[in-house]
């Protein structure tokens, strides 16, 4: 009963709605259905602000731009020990043509100076070229007799720059040296002039080639050979050969790797003792790693001085604390110098022929500071420690008058050979330059021996040395130039057995050249202005005051 309740409830009610709605379809079943659309809609991007420019025409302006560039000033660094200068082959630049210059000078002095040199060049202004060069003087003085001396020479290179881009060079030279043995007492002692005569002949030859763009590899070469003939008027001769073959790779931008093989061989003979050979082989080695503020070299060299190994280092280092104005260096280095006939008659050409050769080994260690400041000032200053091992120094020959086989006045001299040498160096250069107007450098060398371990004193090697160069174009067409050098004297072996020392010299040269036409020059030049009298080799006087002078032409096109 209670359900039919429930029905009765929610039946009813439900029945009664969908009536409803019937009657509301039927009222009106066809009537379509539609859609009002009240606006029409179409999407658009706002307008965006535009940025109107107004150009304002540039301010005149009449001053004349200044561009500072800072170039470095390269100067000459010179080693502790003089060593030869070896002619280097030319760097062709392919971006213009060199013009050079053919010219003859000649000249005359009051010693009875005969003075004359000359220069050819010729290229076809691209890829090759070919210079001769020729020059001869000779002097007479008149006090002490027997003081004359000659030098003459020609040379003749050549080089060209194939078309894929290797120079091929070669030179030949040929050198006449004549000396007399003047430096002994001309009151105690006579000779015949032919008896002192002093001649030295040489001829070189040199060829190589080298690659003057590095290769698609990064590879760069430069192989090169050099023979020479050396004797002189009393059967010594020396044959010498030098082979090179220097190669670096470059690995990176910054980085390299440099590797090398030098063999060089000499044989010297005389008529009265056997033949000595003397070679030397190294093989240097080193990684180079170079940037704007450092640049640092760091390799060994392995080396055979006749049989006898030795590892020397190769060590430098430059660190730039202010650009160019303040470079610090450091270097630990050794290398060889040659014992040869030759070397050592370009040291002292009084010298008698020696009965050995041997190289000296020169090992340095230094540190310093170099730069330039205001684009013209240059600056170097090194101090170091120094060691030469098995050096040439030169002493007087002396005998007794009268014993058998005197063998001289003292006027020549022999080699003693120091096996350990030490000293303490300073080195400084500075000067300034103005392209090709003015110039003017200065150089002061420094060596302090404190230990020698074969002889009691450094025969012949001097200790100080100060020198100066002025270059100066005072108007167009005139040129003046002076040398002014300074040198502590050497230690030398008197007669008697005690140490003697040089003195201690002061000598300016000077010297001027002016142009009268377009080919002609006239130039003067006067040696030892002060007329000091001094000797750089024991017994043997310098010239004093000379002066010479001549004529220049020149008639290149």
């Amino acid at each position: 009963m209670q359900n039919k309740i429930y029905i009765k409830t929610f039946l009813l009610p439900a029945l009664g709605f969908l009536s409803c709605l019937t009657a509301v379809q039927a009222q009106d079943p066809l009537k379509k259905q539609t859609i009002e659309i009240t606006s029409s809609f179409k999407p658009e991007l706002k307008n965006a602000a535009k940025i109107n420019f107004v150009a304002a025409p540039p301010v005149p302006d009449s001053s004349k731009p200044k561009f500072n560039y800072n170039i470095p000033v390269t100067s000459l660094s010179l080693v502790y020990q003089p060593l030869a200068v070896s002619p280097l082959a030319l760097n062709i630049d392919s971006s213009g043509k060199w013009a050079a210059s053919n010219f003859v000078k000649l000249g005359y002095g009051n010693l009875q100076t005969p003075f004359a040199q000359s220069g050819l060049s010729f290229n076809n202004g691209t890829n090759a070229n070919l210079n001769i060069l020729a020059h001869y003087i000779s002097s007479k003085g008149k006090s002490p007799q027997y003081q004359e001396y000659t030098d003459a020479g020609a040379s003749a290179y050549g080089s060209i720059v194939t078309a894929a881009r290797q120079e091929l060079y070669g030179k030949v030279s040929f050198g006449n040296n004549k000396y007399y043995l003047y430096g002994y007492d001309h009151t105690a002692y006579q000779f015949d002039k032919g008896d002192l005569l002093q001649r030295f002949l040489s001829f070189d030859a040199n060829v190589g080639f080298r690659n003057t763009e590095p290769t698609e590899f990064g590879l760069k070469y430069h192989p090169d050979v050099k023979l020479s003939f050396f004797n002189d008027n009393h059967d010594g001769k020396e044959f010498n050969a030098v082979a090179d073959l220097p190669l670096e790779k470059a690995i990176g931008d910054a980085l390299s790797i440099k590797l090398g093989v030098n063999a060089d061989y000499s044989q010297y003979s005389r008529s009265t003792a056997p033949s000595i050979n003397n070679t030397i082989v190294t093989v240097p080695f080193a990684l180079q790693f170079k940037n704007e503020a450092v640049n640092i070299h760091g390799g060994v060299i392995p080396s055979w001085d006749n049989s006898t190994f030795k590892l020397m280092p190769d060590l430098l280092a430059d660190f730039k604390l202010g650009g160019e104005g303040l470079i610090v260096q450091l270097g630990w280095l050794m290398h060889y110098d040659k014992g040869s006939y030759r070397r050592f008659a370009s040291i002292n050409p009084y010298l008698a022929q020696p009965d050995q050769l041997l190289n000296t080994r020169v090992n340095e260690t230094f540190g310093g500071i170099k730069g330039t400041f205001l684009e013209r000032f240059f600056y170097n200053a090194k101090v170091g420690l120094v060691q030469f091992y098995n050096m040439p120094l030169f002493v007087n020959e002396y005998g007794v008058p009268g014993s058998v086989g005197f063998p001289s006045a003292g006027n020549k001299f022999s080699i003693r050979n120091e096996e350990k040498l030490n000293a303490f160096q300073m080195h400084g250069e500075i000067g300034v330059v103005q392209a090709e107007d003015f110039s003017l450098a200065g150089r002061f060398n420094w060596l302090l021996f404190n230990k020698q371990k074969t002889e009691p004193q450094p025969w012949g090697v001097t200790p100080r040395e100060f020198s100066a160069a002025l270059r100066w174009r005072i108007l167009r067409d005139l040129w003046f130039k002076s040398d002014l050098f300074f040198f502590e004297g050497a230690k030398y072996l008197k007669n008697d057995g005690s140490v003697g020392t040089g003195r201690h010299p002061v000598d300016l040269n000077a010297g001027l050249e002016f142009r009268i036409t377009k080919q002609f020059n006239l130039w003067l030049q006067a040696n030892n202005v002060f007329n000091n009298k001094y000797q750089r080799w024991n017994q043997y006087d310098v010239y004093g005051f000379n002066m010479l002078g001549g004529i220049t032409f020149n008639f290149s096109k």
